[in-house]
């Protein structure tokens, strides 16, 4: 156990510099519908290599064909295996069986969350998670992740249209407990073609959840910290 800790340890250290000197970095997505798809299309553009996986091997496979040469498809066990970092876009209800199946292996990996509770599809688990936060929620599903809060306040139509626009660029809030993880958050928020809004941590992240003041509004990062009031 003390050395898958430590083996741990250093894979989320080694991302750390990686990405702070512009190298690209392994990023598996678990879901690769519109929300992981469009992300990982945006990753793959910025010079990072993708995985794509998802419970239709199929879909995975599409999204991974559409990217090209920068992205592979596989299952979901061997796109955790393949990530430096993952990135979970599935509808918020399936998240206990994804921590069934790999949560194991998410121990101490930086792992990107832009899902949603949504009561109504997710029973009574979305309504919980909705009244909780939705990002202390997911820790609590996912124990041991490096968990980053990102990418939830808007529809995929909106991040894809606006990504990479001429300055001032949209904002986008970003949360984590774990100060090594927020860093490579910010860079992957950077690299999709955003500007990055640290909002401190995942309870704080409750004030950009689906729902909110800010959500489904773009805005310039000065507009998204006055409006969090993070000034």
């Amino acid at each position: 156990m003390k050395r898958r800790a430590f083996l741990f340890a250093m894979t989320a250290a080694a991302v750390m510099p990686a990405l702070a000197q512009g190298k690209p970095t392994k990023i598996g997505i678990i879901g690769s519908g519109r929300i992981g798809s469009t992300f990982g299309t945006l990753w793959a553009k910025a010079g990072h290599e993708i995985m794509f996986s998802d419970r239709d091997a199929d879909v995975a496979k599409k999204a991974a064909e559409a990217v090209g040469t920068k992205a592979l498809s596989g299952s979901v066990e061997q796109a955790v295996a393949f990530g430096d970092v993952v990135f979970i876009a599935v509808p918020y209800g399936a998240l206990p069986a994804i921590a069934q199946q790999v949560g194991s292996q998410l121990k101490g990996k930086v792992v990107i969350d832009p899902n949603n509770p949504v009561p109504a599809r997710d029973g009574e688990l979305g309504a919980q998670a909705k009244e909780k936060g939705a990002a202390i929620s997911t820790a609590a599903i996912l124990p041991g992740a490096k968990l980053v809060r990102a990418f939830n306040s808007w529809g995929y139509q909106t991040m894809a249209r606006e990504a990479n626009r001429p300055a001032p660029r949209m904002a986008i809030p970003i949360a984590a407990d774990d100060p090594g993880a927020l860093k490579v958050g910010i860079q992957l928020v950077s690299d999709a073609g955003f500007d990055p809004v640290p909002a401190g941590s995942l309870a704080a992240s409750k004030a950009f959840d689906l729902g909110s003041s800010v959500s489904g509004k773009v805005m310039t990062a000065d507009e998204m910290r006055k409006a969090l009031s993070l000034n």
